[in-house]
């Protein structure tokens, strides 16, 4: 699943919401910008997983709007996406960032693993970078653009450390707080 559907069940449990409610809290929070075309079929995944309900209201002179509604299902659904960032996303920085701004949710155990799965992607990427950057001549823009990703990188290893630190000290939201 992707961190998108992550947003999208976090935003339900803060309450009940309709799919436009949805995808504007997605678009708000990510500036990402979430179509029907995406949002409908992972709310129908979710409904057939348990993990939502869906009611029909009816208000007059508007069409039928479904509102969807998080169960316990879908709270355990949200809280095993966010304790875990397969490596296969782990390199993505909004998957990386989806779970990390959620950390408030998660065990330190489970920050820990968050956090070793990201820095082993960033390591293999600065890995590729040097690589890369080693192949280029000194007067090629891509040696340029390799000097500042190997920074950026760099940089990302000293941040994670510091979330590391924090991730003993920081406590956990009691179940159900959001």
């Amino acid at each position: 699943m992707s961190y998108v559907e992550v947003l999208i069940l976090r935003h339900l449990m803060r309450g009940p919401a309709h799919g436009y409610d949805l995808r504007k809290h997605v678009e708000e929070n990510t500036g990402v910008v979430l179509n029907n075309n995406a949002l409908y079929p992972a709310l129908r995944r979710f409904e057939e997983a348990g993990a939502v309900t869906k009611e029909s209201e009816q208000v007059p002179g508007r069409p039928v709007r479904h509102v969807y509604t998080l169960t316990s299902t879908g709270r355990e659904l949200l809280q095993d996406l966010l304790a875990e960032l397969p490596a296969d996303q782990a390199g993505d920085e909004a998957e990386f960032l989806t779970r990390a701004a959620h950390f408030a949710m998660l065990t330190v155990p489970e920050r820990l693993r968050v956090l070793d799965v990201r820095e082993a992607a960033v390591r293999r990427q600065l890995e590729q970078v040097r690589g890369q950057a080693a192949r280029t001549t000194p007067a090629e823009w891509g040696r340029r653009i390799a000097a500042e990703m190997v920074r950026r990188g760099e940089a990302e290893l000293v941040w994670l450390a510091q979330l590391r630190r924090h991730a003993h000290t920081e406590p956990v939201l009691p179940e159900g707080e959001s």
